[in-house]
């Protein structure tokens, strides 16, 4: 499984992506919206892209809308991790293609339940 991790704090990177590679998961990493963009374009397929809300340069919501609007990767799983907690938020992030949420504070636990919720594969 290929996992695009988008946030712009580095400890948030890292804590992901040891939690990903003790599922095996291969992880490729952006800072922000734009990169993300970046990358998905040029890079192979991805399986699921866990996208930060609050990004410089590019939030997470536009992105993501600009990633289902381009058609970038069409099988991929969107998950947003996020502190907000108000219904217009998720309505929104639904809207422009979020197909799941981990809220922060969050466990490795959360994490693997999340993936597997939207069908990959966490050992």
């Amino acid at each position: 499984m290929r996992v695009l991790i988008v946030d712009d704090s580095r400890l948030i990177r890292e804590y992901l992506k040891g939690l990903l590679d003790d599922m095996e998961m291969q992880c490729v990493e952006a800072v922000d919206g734009s990169e993300a963009l970046t990358v998905l374009r040029e890079g192979e397929g991805f399986d699921v892209m866990l996208l930060d809300m609050n990004l410089p340069v590019m939030d997470g919501l536009e992105c993501v809308r600009r990633v289902r609007a381009a058609g970038l990767h069409p099988a991929m799983k969107v998950m947003m991790v996020a502190t907000e907690r108000e219904d217009a938020f998720f309505r929104a992030a639904r809207a422009g293609g979020v197909d799941a949420f981990l809220l922060q504070p969050f466990t490795g636990e959360a994490l693997r339940e999340k993936l597997m919720g939207l069908g990959c594969r966490a050992v």
